[in-house]
């Protein structure tokens, strides 16, 4: 008599089901995904900050989706379920105040944060001497932190689970450290009750190296017909100027694994204060 075959749980048997039916991978599907949208006449910062904010969502967000004036929020509630959002961030502006409604869908809660000051991509970017290039690190989500959320109030614990929810999830096990291009951090002012945002890309570069010797492992090769001898650029740094050497730093470096062999440093991208 033959042996019975194991038969799946629920849980699997629909996940499968859900991978077939939209062609896409279960970690993707499972994923936390956002609507990122402005309403109402809010200015071209605004509208500027709202595309800001869509590319900090990547690479689960709608970062082409077109809002005319007759969309309305009923509309974005009609395809949140096939589409698989969970939330929905929209951008507004008062006579007053700029404000941002954060939003689990389909049945809430909703937070609304008024914003006191921002900075755009572009801001942070002129201000910087030599900022990172952001072409390919917004292939994975980036990684979430949150510091002072501990506390017994509850519009704490409110706010501490929708930012977690906004993001998906690391395995510190499985992650490939490789991955993580980007950090989100959330900071909580008790005092002045003021959410701090910030949008960090977080750069890989060599470890335990001299100024001269990072210079050599470029692609462009510095100019060495001032020097005597290479030994010249290598302990003295040669005529390196002091924006190549800005990021250096413990303040802004972590050490990893030493499969990478090198260091990460973390390089600001964005920031608001809400």
């Amino acid at each position: 008599m033959g042996r019975h075959a194991h038969k799946k749980g629920k849980a699997a048997r629909n996940a499968k089901k859900c991978q077939s039916e939209t062609g896409e991978p279960l970690e993707v599907v499972r994923a936390p995904h956002t609507f990122v949208v402005h309403r109402g006449v809010v200015g071209k910062s605004l509208i500027r900050l709202t595309s800001d904010f869509r590319t900090v969502m990547e690479p689960y967000t709608a970062s082409k989706l077109k809002v005319t004036s007759g969309t309305t929020v009923k509309d974005f509630l009609a395809v949140a379920g096939l589409l698989n959002v969970t939330h929905l961030i929209r951008f507004s502006k008062t006579k007053s105040s700029s404000c941002v409604r954060i939003c689990r869908l389909p049945r809430g809660p909703t937070l609304t944060f008024r914003i006191n000051e921002f900075s755009l991509t572009s801001d942070v970017a002129s201000s910087i001497k030599r900022p990172v290039s952001t072409e390919k690190i917004y292939s994975h989500h980036p990684f979430l932190v949150l510091n002072n959320f501990s506390g017994d109030g509850m519009h704490i614990k409110l706010m501490t689970t929708m930012f977690q929810n906004m993001f998906p999830s690391i395995n510190v096990n499985t992650i490939n450290l490789n991955l993580i291009r980007r950090c989100v951090m959330f900071n909580y002012n008790r005092e002045s009750n003021v959410v701090d945002f910030r949008h960090y890309a977080i750069k890989i570069v060599p470890f335990g190296l001299s100024r001269g010797t990072k210079k050599l492992t470029k692609k462009k090769v510095p100019n060495l017909s001032k020097f005597n001898d290479i030994s010249e650029l290598i302990t003295n740094g040669g005529t390196l100027s002091d924006s190549e050497a800005e990021l250096d730093g413990p303040h802004n470096e972590i050490n990893v694994p030493c499969k990478m062999a090198r260091k990460k440093k973390v390089l600001e991208i964005g920031r608001a204060h809400v």
